[in-house]
């Protein structure tokens, strides 16, 4: 997928060694579909095979950064180009539906997670359920002083958004409490919590992130690379990517038991509970 076919995002080189790309759906809150994330993983691959790009940036038009998945999504995963190796895609039911949930989601996020330079998320206004993939995935996150972070999906009968790195990000209790309740930490919460790196005024943000960026471009690569390298297998130590694989089979398992009870994929229930708690600002 080339830049000239970007619908769902830009791709801009804002400074010297900074490449940057804008979640630019912003009519839909950059509601995350099939297109937009192939033509993110495009754009990350761009960023990482260009040599003179050394640090990346993600940041988002409109309000908000992500309102997470576009469940209004009909697109077919046989309209793009697959990058994982799961396929059986169109197999019928638990089988086909999870190999789509493997490559679209726990399999893109784990590339973007090991791309081999540093990755800022600039993030701002809300992000809820799948927007949290976005952020996660991103080696530093910057947050304006409004930005939310939510994940109210448990009403869907699921356990969490499919890159479950909630403990690794807001801690073994925040994280029980943030999936039982779907209540949002605010900007400041999650600096203390260790998921935010620096918290700045809106007005503010872009500028921040783009100094931060260059700041970071002024190291060799190689320094980089080896860093980055360090700390993720620190982490993978600790058994992150096999917690991961495990909190997916276990989406898998919620889905599964939602088709039987309910016909669908999701709790019917759960949008009802979603609506009402955001109207009433909790």
């Amino acid at each position: 997928m080339s830049e000239a076919e970007f619908q769902a995002i830009r791709y801009e080189q804002p400074a010297a060694g900074v490449a940057r790309i804008v979640l630019a759906r912003p009519e839909t809150r950059n509601a995350q579909d099939k297109r937009m994330l192939y033509e993110l993983n495009a754009a990350f691959d761009r960023a990482a095979r260009d040599n003179a790009v050394k640090v990346i940036v993600l940041s988002a038009d409109g309000p908000h950064f992500s309102s997470g998945h576009d469940l209004r999504d009909r697109t077919s995963i046989a309209d793009f180009e697959p990058v994982g190796t799961w396929g059986g895609f169109d197999l019928p039911g638990a089988e086909g539906y999870m190999a789509v949930e493997h490559e679209i989601y726990l399999g893109l996020c784990w590339r973007w997670r090991n791309l081999p330079k540093p990755t800022i998320a600039q993030v701002h206004g809300k992000t809820i359920a799948g927007g949290l993939m976005l952020v996660w995935v991103c080696d530093l996150v910057i947050a304006s002083d409004d930005a939310t972070f939510s994940d109210p999906v448990v009403a869907f009968g699921v356990n969490g958004v499919e890159y479950f790195a909630h403990p690794w990000e807001v801690g073994i209790r925040k994280a029980k409490e943030m999936l039982f309740t779907g209540a949002a930490i605010g900007a400041a919460e999650a600096r203390a919590l260790g998921m935010v790196n620096h918290v700045v005024p809106h007005s503010e943000l872009e500028k921040f992130t783009l100094e931060l960026a260059s700041r970071i471009a002024s190291r060799p690569t190689m320094g980089l690379k080896l860093a980055k390298q360090s700390v993720n297998q620190a982490q993978d130590a600790q058994g992150f990517w096999t917690a991961l694989q495990a909190a997916m089979s276990l989406q898998q398992l919620g889905h599964s038991n939602n088709a039987q009870v309910h016909g669908m994929l999701v709790d019917p229930s759960g949008a009802e509970v979603i609506r009402r708690e955001a109207k009433s600002g909790r």
